[in-house]
C-alpha cells in the first residue's frame, strides 16, 4: 500500500511538472499512462452481471461498469494544452483542481466555441441568454438529460459534470451540456482460410476484429459512431452511423443500399451487448458542453452477416477497415476501453 501512494505521488509530480511546462503527455508506458497522457486511456473494472433490455430495434444487454474513482483520471483528454481544430490553449488543470467542489479563485479558462458552431447550424444549440433551454429534462426533442445524473448549472450554463476542463463555451460541441452520440462496436472472429479461430500466440485467446475508421478531422482510428439525432432512438442511430460510415450507404445505387439493409438490420436485430453508457473522455469537451455516448457490441459470430459487405469510408471517414482486437492499438477518445470491455465480454485475446 506505501508503494502504491509513493508510485502515485512520483506520478502526479510528473504529469504536473509536463502540465506547468505546457509539454504533450504523449509517448509514456501503459503503467503511468491513467495519470499523464492526454492520448491514452484509463482503466475500466466491469462486472460480469448482465441483464437484458428491450429497445424498438434491438435486444441489448448492460454490464455494471465503473470507473476509476479519481475524476481526474477519466478527464485526461478533456484537459489536453491545446484545443482541437483551433491554436486555443486550454487554461491548465491540475489534478487536484478538476472538481468543481475545490475552491480556486485562479481559475480564468478560455471562452471558445468554433465558427461552425456561431454559424448557427440545424445540429447547434443559440447562445445562452437568446433561447432558454430545460437543463436536466428533455428538451422539446432534444434530450438534455445526462447518464451522470443532474448536472449543476451556474449562471444560466451547464457544468461538465466530471469537472474542469481550461476551456468555457462549447467548442466544436453543438449542444449546451451533454451531446448524445451512440458508437456500435461491429466484431467479427479473426478466421484462417479454413474459416477456423485464429488464436493469438501469448495470449492463447482467440482474436476478435472490429470495423474501425479513420477520422478526417484528426487522423485517429475509431469506432464508426455518430450523434443522436433529436428524438431519435439510439437504436436506430447505431445502425444508421454504421451504415453511413463504414459502408457509405449513402453514396451506393439504391439497389446495393437494400442489398446492406438487409444484412445490417439481421445483425443489429440481433442480442447486443451494451459495453458503455455515460460521459466519454473527448478533446472536444469544454466546462460547458461534453460528450455522452451509449457503446453497443454486435458481434457476426457466424462471419456471414456484415462480414461479407464491403467496407467503403463515407464522408466522416478517410479510411474503414478490419482491425485486429488488441491493447497496442491506439484509438481516438477512449474507444479503446470499449474494445477491451468487448474482448473481456467474448474472451477474446486483449
Amino acid at each position: 500500500m506505501v508503494h502504491l501512494v509513493r508510485r502515485r505521488d512520483w506520478i502526479g509530480r510528473i504529469r504536473l511538472a509536463l502540465t506547468l511546462f505546457g509539454l504533450p503527455f504523449t509517448g509514456c508506458t501503459r503503467e503511468v499512462w491513467p495519470a499523464i497522457c492526454c492520448s491514452s486511456s484509463y482503466p475500466f473494472r466491469t462486472s460480469q452481471s448482465i441483464r437484458p433490455i428491450s429497445t424498438s430495434y434491438c435486444n441489448l444487454h448492460t454490464t455494471s461498469v465503473w470507473t476509476m474513482p479519481s475524476s481526474a483520471a477519466s478527464h485526461l483528454k478533456s484537459r489536453c494544452p491545446q484545443y482541437p481544430g483551433s491554436k486555443i490553449k486550454r487554461f491548465l488543470v491540475p489534478d487536484d483542481k478538476v472538481g468543481w467542489s475545490q475552491n480556486w479563485p485562479q481559475y480564468n479558462p478560455v471562452s471558445h466555441t468554433d465558427p461552425s458552431v456561431e454559424k448557427k447550424p440545424v445540429w447547434a444549440d443559440p447562445d445562452i441568454g437568446s433561447f432558454s433551454p430545460k437543463f436536466n429534462a428533455v428538451d422539446g426533442a432534444v434530450d438534455r438529460t445526462s447518464f451522470e445524473g443532474s448536472y449543476k448549472i451556474e449562471k444560466g450554463k451547464p457544468l461538465n459534470p466530471h469537472g474542469r476542463t481550461g476551456v468555457t463555451g462549447r467548442g466544436l460541441l453543438g449542444r449546451w451540456g451533454p451531446n448524445h452520440a451512440a458508437d456500435p462496436i461491429v466484431t467479427r472472429w479473426k478466421v484462417d482460410a479454413k474459416q477456423a479461430k485464429i488464436f493469438h500466440s501469448v495470449s492463447k485467446r482467440p482474436i476478435l476484429q472490429f470495423v474501425s475508421i479513420k477520422r478526417k478531422d484528426c487522423g485517429e482510428w475509431a469506432i464508426p459512431g455518430g450523434m443522436v439525432d433529436p428524438g431519435e432512438q439510439v437504436s436506430l442511430t447505431l445502425q444508421r452511423e454504421f451504415s453511413e460510415e463504414a459502408l457509405n450507404s449513402l453514396a451506393v445505387p439504391s439497389s446495393e443500399r437494400a442489398k446492406i439493409s438487409e444484412r445490417i438490420s439481421k445483425l443489429f436485430k440481433s442480442p447486443g451487448f451494451q459495453v458503455y453508457k455515460g460521459c466519454v473522455d473527448d478533446p472536444r469537451n469544454t466546462d460547458n458542453a461534453w460528450m455522452e455516448t451509449v457503446a453497443v457490441n454486435f458481434h457476426d459470430e457466424s462471419g456471414n452477416s456484415v462480414s461479407e459487405l464491403p467496407l467503403q469510408a463515407g464522408d466522416d471517414a478517410g479510411q474503414v477497415q478490419w482491425v485486429d482486437v488488441d491493447s497496442s492499438f491506439p484509438l481516438y477518445a477512449n474507444h479503446s476501453h470499449f474494445l477491451e470491455l468487448v474482448a473481456k465480454e467474448k474472451k477474446a485475446h486483449w
